[in-house]
């Protein structure tokens, strides 16, 4: 324990960090009312919408079978708020993780800001400014979530101790719950470990043994219960299938794999500004070997949760740069600690080098629009507004420096509003129309409506492209699936059949070769095609 203690938790910080975390959660939404659905998220939102039209369950649904990857608990979120409207929107789906963002930034804030605000904002301007953070708050991330259940139990932990609040172990454990039914086993096993490595450094061996021992049978429980929803949901089967996609696919790679440096490798790109500029700090601190008052012990508490998430997840042989999420709190609270060290001259010099980024990065964003627009011209002919809301953000940034009161904190935030207004204004319109998958379903949907006939969708992949095509189709149409050429000609005629640009100009048979397509077009950045197929004349 420390013997200098921060003052305790003011009513003014409670009051500031759950201001910041409404602010947050307004920018995280921004925009976000009807935007198209592509990528990782149409599996959800898929998800969502079977649930909306059958009702809840333990697991979510695709194609009216059971899902064995994830529990219904993300779903059955998005589900609540859609059913007031009657449909699955991208605010609906989104609203989940960017609530779990804001939660975030509050947090954050509250560890912080009693050592100092300036603390306090840095830490979230400097989250704010991390690429994976922003690309996962703006959308359905289930790993998110578990980074807002993760940090929350850390601060449980370390508020006790340090700002005079009650113990509260009956919200930690709710919190693995939680965490559980959100991820799985992982969503337990890491905000446990978190806390465990907290315990661990303060030497706390009695907290630390009866809480590890405690997290450990309620993972037990948890996954008995788990594998009980499975086998009454769909069976021995589908429990096998949970068994293998939750448990044995992590851990021996047939989920994807990476090296076991993998994430502290990419991190540095992942989660740049927060992570490069933590390992800098880090460094700073081994070097200057600062008194340890509690400002350096919460760095170092930080350090420690970090890097036991990213240790603990580089053993699962599936690897992906999300999973390590939960990190990044910690990595950005550590990050702004220059701004909180008032001496030593790496710190002064971390300083200057974190303040000249975020001065300059509106004009970085003005950079790469106009190399973006080079690439693009088609898809980014308008941005005129843009650059001019950046042009001013980088006046205003180097205007404050002139103040002493306004040079750390203003170009802070106006790098945080110049990343996120290319983000929303730019790069995502730029891939949803890149990688769009609406207009082409719905042409098919079109075709297939005034002329009725099975749908088979041929190598498009069940768990794959098929899901996006499904998400933009209001309706319980299953279809058939075929993967080889050679599938195709068991199909009963008429039929539609909707493959890849490349997959029929590859056709060897020559009823396909003769055949012109009914409807060409992109699909989700590739050339597909709809074939109608019709019965031979009997000879």
């Amino acid at each position: 324990m420390d013997n200098a203690r921060p003052p305790l938790l003011s009513a003014i910080v409670r009051r500031q960090s759950l201001g910041l975390g409404v602010l947050g959660l307004l920018l995280f939404i921004a925009g976000s009312w009807h935007q198209s659905i592509i990528g990782f998220d149409s599996r959800f939102v898929l998800f969502a919408q079977e649930m909306l039209r059958h009702g809840p369950g333990f697991f979510p649904t695709t194609y009216g079978q059971p899902y064995a990857d994830y529990l219904a608990t993300s779903t059955l979120l998005t589900w609540l708020l859609s059913l007031p409207l009657g449909q699955v929107t991208s605010l609906t789906a989104w609203l989940p993780t960017a609530m779990a963002s804001a939660l975030i930034v509050t947090l954050v804030y509250r560890l912080t800001a009693p050592y100092s605000t300036r603390w306090g904002l840095l830490s979230i301007a400097v989250l704010l400014l991390s690429s994976t953070f922003i690309s996962e708050t703006r959308a359905v991330s289930l790993d998110q979530m578990l980074a807002a259940v993760t940090l929350a139990v850390f601060y449980l932990g370390y508020a006790h101790d340090h700002f005079g609040a009650g113990k509260r172990l009956h919200w930690v454990y709710l919190l693995l719950i939680i965490g559980f039914a959100i991820r799985g086993p992982i969503g337990l096993v890491v905000p446990a470990g978190v806390l465990c490595s907290y315990y661990l450094i303060n030497r706390q061996w009695r907290p630390l043994l009866g809480f590890g021992l405690i997290a450990l049978a309620l993972l037990v429980a948890c996954v008995g219960l788990l594998l009980l929803m499975a086998k009454l949901s769909g069976g021995e089967r589908f429990m096998q299938d949970v068994i293998r996609m939750q448990f044995l696919g992590r851990m021996d790679g047939s989920e994807g794999s990476g090296s076991v440096l993998y994430y502290f490798i990419s991190s540095l790109g992942n989660y740049a500004l927060a992570y490069p500029a933590a390992l800098l700090v880090l460094l700073a601190l081994a070097i200057g070997r600062p008194v340890p008052d509690p400002a350096v012990r919460l760095v170092l508490y930080c350090a420690g949760a970090g890097l036991l998430v990213m240790l603990g997840l580089s053993i699962p042989q599936a690897k992906k740069a999300r999973y390590i999420l939960p990190m990044l709190p910690m990595a950005a609270i550590i990050a702004a600690y220059p701004f909180q060290a008032s001496r030593g001259r790496l710190f002064a010099w971390l300083r200057g080098l974190l303040l000249g980024v975020c001065t300059l990065l509106p004009a970085l964003m003005i950079g790469g629009l106009v190399y973006a627009r080079g690439r693009y011209p088609a898809q980014l002919n308008g941005l005129g507004q843009v650059f001019g809301l950046l042009g001013a953000l980088q006046a205003v940034a180097l205007l404050s420096l002139c103040s002493a009161r306004l040079r750390l904190l203003v170009p802070a935030f106006a790098g945080v509003l110049a990343v996120w207004a290319s983000y929303i204004l730019v790069v995502e319109p730029l891939q949803r129309s890149l990688y769009d998958t609406r207009t082409f379903t719905l042409q098919v949907h079109q075709h297939v409506t005034q002329d009725p006939a099975p749908l088979v969708l041929h190598g498009l992949g069940k768990d794959a492209k098929a899901i996006k095509f499904m998400v933009n189709l209001a309706c319980d149409q299953v279809p058939l699936f075929t993967r080889q050429a050679g599938d195709l000609t068991a199909i009963p005629t008429p039929a539609w059949v909707v493959m890849s640009a490349a997959d029929f100009e590859a056709l060897p048979a020559p009823r396909f070769r003769t055949l012109t397509p009914s409807l060409s077009g992109e699909f989700d950045h590739n050339a597909y095609v709809l074939l109608h197929l019709v019965k031979q004349p009997t000879p």
